[in-house]
């Protein structure tokens, strides 16, 4: 090296240093240090530092990604050397290109030895598990600025995307409640709100559906734009007595998740434990509660792309510290397979216990910080090895697809409800799956094809998201011990999304002549709707499709005339069922109601004459809808559900029912809850008294008066306890107190068939999938009256006629998933069911027909509820013409 150049490198490098020692560190941004004891930076103090640091080095980019449900924008942190950094698009293709596999096996090597490994890591997403966004700004600090050999190589060999805040509302929310609580008995409670405005903590239950606008907008980045090798989760708490959770995760392994990333994920953990054990951190468990079964979270669906999803679990989620006592040391921890994990060093997923002591916010902190670092360091060390390896898993699913077993689905765009089956292609396309749209009609399997039917081939990188999401679970019969009660999975054992969403889609495992079609690129929607024929009467709008509801509330909003038809009817050689919606024309109607039909993708058929039954006018329910000061995520997915079918919605609290502010409601939702919690609440003394107490029985006295007076009440699972006990209902949950070793269903679908004939399953099919998560079934029971001097008499009570709208299948029960026992238990019992209370009535489900916003299929039963509350029998159509 000459002496010129010598002296040129070593005045780069003063340069580089000074400019990095300008790059100021968190703590001089927030005047504390993160990690501090009672210290919380909130989602302005923390963006303004990114700012400043993106201001001050050229090692970091930020970019806004989107929009929090709130309005507040979401922020992606690119880290990486500068020159790196000037060639982003570059390194995007090449990781595009290796994910997407359509490359040869040469070209896949040769970028993959000029690629960077591109390693996702966010923080924040559960807003009550603090210590992750409060460390993302050392961490971003560290990358910056770190000039050590790893730290040098991390930023040569990779791009970090950091998302310091994956839910921008919750932070602040859970910020400010600590903050105002911080001193006082209330220091560690949680608020008495979701710290998701919709969905609280099911914001990491949201990752295949994509409902929340956050969520959309993460996943349009890792399976869209940037296929991330490495996708790095961060939450709290670890199990009690341990620091910190990290992979090898507990069985089962979801078979369609491909073994290189199961194995994968087993190196990268590995690699994490000895990080820790290295460095004298202790504490590191694995192999406990969270498995690679469920789909649908933020760590788990990169599985299915072929993509390494790594979670941890950090112990210590307040900045409150606490004492764990040693000499109180449990024997083991983290119960596992019906036995505890011992704590005393001989266990191998648990080889360096943590011995108690002290515990602060900053070694929840710290730990975060040196996870983050672990998996920055494995991903550069292996960098070549993640890039070819997303490479040959997908296009190992390319070749597998080509085989057949399945082939290709078809999924007709005209259906029953074919704006749900748009909807499903559009879960799909958001998460990367290819979709063709066929020019020219087609046979596949001796089934007919229209232009326009969606054709999904098996032959695609993302095969494994695409199989899991249309075809059934068979989840494994795990049992803690050979005989005795089964061991849970974690989360859901099935969600077959076709099932849920009542969308026909047929498989062929053959394989046959592709027709002509185009890539659906963009959302794709139902078919053009329109009116067809001239009738002077009016309209019927088709309750088929979930749609048919927005657009009744569309149209009374704008002032149409809508009519609730109590009977089945005929008109023009078609048959219509009770609860069919008739429009009747006036002036300007035509032109808003073929608006509206070609904004939703509906079909309506004019009437020339009025129908010859009773009809009676709609006008927009007002829905009044419980909200506990227990968070409850129920709550949360009931609000958003009918927000965006545009329902006129008010929330309630405890004191409004209580004090009879239930007047020109229509309808009362009880969403999903324990009887106990809707009744009492939060205890006096666990939460501020505002927030302390529940309904009551003065509450409880409203909600029945309400009904009485001609209101409906809907309760959802849990909540039917409540309108049982509360109401006297001649009902009983059929599974109340029977044993997990007799029926355990902890989170499948349930086979469903509906009574088409009542007026609440109006456009409903006639079987549908329930979301049963630990739920209901229904027995009737006889009640028995008082006598003289209180003693029962023989005399049965007068009981309300009981309608049954929907009933658990006799046999072949379980669509997806697991169940145990199911047949005995709710086989052939009432699932969801209407009883008349004196001018009004009370709709019970068994189960939970908004799930996660997940069963659209069972939608309709919901809003046939609501819908229906808002008629008036009394007054009649009079008939008129545009």
């Amino acid at each position: 090296m000459t002496r010129r150049l010598a002296v040129l490198l070593l005045a780069a490098w003063a340069a580089a240093s000074i400019v990095q020692a300008q790059v100021p560190h968190p703590s001089e941004a927030f005047g504390f240090q993160p990690g501090d004891d009672y210290k919380l930076a909130d989602y302005d103090q923390l963006t303004d530092y990114y700012r400043r640091l993106d201001a001050a080095s050229d090692r970091i980019r930020m970019q806004e990604i989107g929009k929090s449900v709130r309005g507040r924008p979401m922020y992606l942190l690119f880290i990486s050397s500068r020159e790196n950094l000037e060639q982003l698009d570059r390194w995007r293709d090449i990781s595009r290109r290796l994910a997407r596999a359509r490359i040869s096996q040469d070209e896949a090597r040769e970028l993959s030895r000029q690629g960077k490994a591109i390693i996702w890591i966010d923080a924040g997403l559960h807003a009550t598990e603090r210590a992750p966004s409060q460390m993302a700004p050392l961490l971003a600090h560290r990358v910056v600025t770190d000039e050590s050999e790893d730290m040098k190589r991390v930023r040569r060999d990779s791009i970090l995307l950091l998302m310091p805040c994956m839910n921008p509302d919750g932070l602040d929310i859970i910020v400010d409640w600590y903050r105002k609580n911080l001193g006082t008995p209330y220091e560690t409670t949680r608020p008495p709100e979701l710290y998701h405005h919709y969905v609280g903590h099911d914001n990491n239950r949201d990752w295949f559906m994509n409902n929340m606008p956050e969520s959309e907008a993460v996943t349009r980045v890792l399976y869209q734009q940037w296929y991330p090798q490495i996708v790095f989760n961060h939450h709290q708490t670890a199990p009690a007595w341990a620091r910190i959770f990290l992979p090898p995760f507990a069985d089962p392994v979801n078979p369609n998740i491909p073994p290189g990333v199961t194995t994968g994920v087993n190196l990268v953990g590995s690699a994490m434990a000895n990080h820790f054990a290295m460095r004298k951190m202790p504490g590191v468990v694995s192999d406990v509660i969270y498995s690679m079964w469920w789909n649908g979270g933020m760590r788990t669906v990169p599985y299915f792309h072929n993509m390494i999803g790594i979670l941890t679990e950090t112990a210590h989620a307040t900045p409150t510290p606490r004492f764990y006592d040693p000499e109180k040391r449990p024997k083991a921890i983290a119960n596992r397979r019906g036995s505890g994990m011992l704590s005393n060093g001989t266990n191998i997923f648990y080889p360096y216990p943590w011995q108690g002591g002290m515990s602060h916010f900053r070694d929840a902190v710290d730990y975060t910080l040196e996870a983050s670092l672990a998996v920055l360091n494995i991903g550069t060390q292996l960098r070549e090895h993640w890039l070819y390896g997303i490479y040959q898993m997908g296009r190992e699913s390319i070749e597998r697809g080509e085989k057949g077993g399945p082939y290709a689905y078809v999924i007709p765009a005209r259906q029953h409800d074919s704006g749900e089956a748009a909807e499903l292609i559009n879960v799909l396309l958001i998460g990367g799956v290819e979709v063709q749209r066929a020019s020219a009609a087609f046979r596949a399997g001796g089934t007919s094809y229209q232009a326009g039917d969606y054709v999904l081939p098996a032959s695609q990188p993302f095969r494994p998201y695409l199989v899991d999401l249309l075809e059934k679970q068979q989840y494994p019969d795990r049992r803690l011990t050979p005989e005795g009660p089964p061991q849970p999975p974690y989360d859901l054992a099935g969600w077959t999304l076709p099932m849920q969403m009542g969308v026909r889609v047929d498989r062929h495992d053959d394989p046959f002549q592709l027709p002509r079609s185009e890539p659906v690129e963009g959302p794709a929607g139902p078919p053009t709707g329109r009116i067809s024929g001239q009738g002077g009467f009016g309209y019927v709008l088709p309750r088929n499709q979930n749609n048919a509801v927005l657009a009744a509330n569309r149209l009374l909003s704008a002032g149409e005339r809508l009519h609730w038809t109590d009977a089945s009817w005929s008109d023009g050689g078609r048959r219509y069922g009770a609860g069919t919606i008739v429009i009747e024309s006036k002036s300007g109607s035509r032109q808003r109601v073929s608006q509206v039909a070609g904004e939703l993708g509906l079909e309506l058929a004019a009437l020339s004459s009025k129908p010859q039954v009773q009809m009676s006018p709609m006008r927009r329910s007002r829905v009044g809808l419980y909200k506990s000061w227990v968070a409850n995520m129920d709550e949360g997915w009931t609000r958003w559900l009918l927000e965006q079918y545009e329902f006129d919605l008010v929330s309630l609290t405890d004191a409004d029912v209580r004090d009879g502010g239930l007047s020109g409601l229509d309808a009362v939702i009880l969403p999903h809850q324990s009887a106990q919690s809707i009744l009492s609440g939060h205890s006096a003394g666990t939460m501020p008294s505002q927030y302390t107490g529940g309904l009551r029985l003065e509450g409880a006295l409203e909600l029945k008066r309400f009904v009485e007076q001609g209101g409906v009440l809907l309760a959802f699972d849990a909540a039917s306890d409540f309108a049982i006990e509360q109401f006297g209902l001649p009902l009983r949950n059929a599974v109340a107190g029977v044993s997990s070793n007799r029926f355990f269903i902890p989170g499948s679908l349930i086979r469903m068939g509906i009574d088409l004939d009542h007026p609440l399953s109006a456009g409903m099919q006639s079987e549908a999938a329930a979301s049963f998560v630990r739920s209901r079934a229904f027995n009737v029971v006889k009640l028995s009256r008082r006598g003289e001097g209180g003693q029962e008499s023989t005399a049965q009570a007068p009981e309300p006629p009981i309608e049954v709208i929907a009933r658990y299948a006799s046999d072949d029960l379980l669509m997806s998933g697991w169940a145990m026992g199911e047949k005995r238990a709710i086989g052939g019992k009432p699932s969801a069911l209407r009883v008349p209370v004196g001018q009004g009535s009370v709709v019970l489900f068994a189960f939970r027909p908004q799930f996660r916003g997940q069963p659209r299929g069972t939608y309709k039963l919901v809003f046939n509820a609501l819908l229906q509350a808002a008629v008036d029998p009394a007054a009649q159509a009079t008939g008129g013409g545009d």
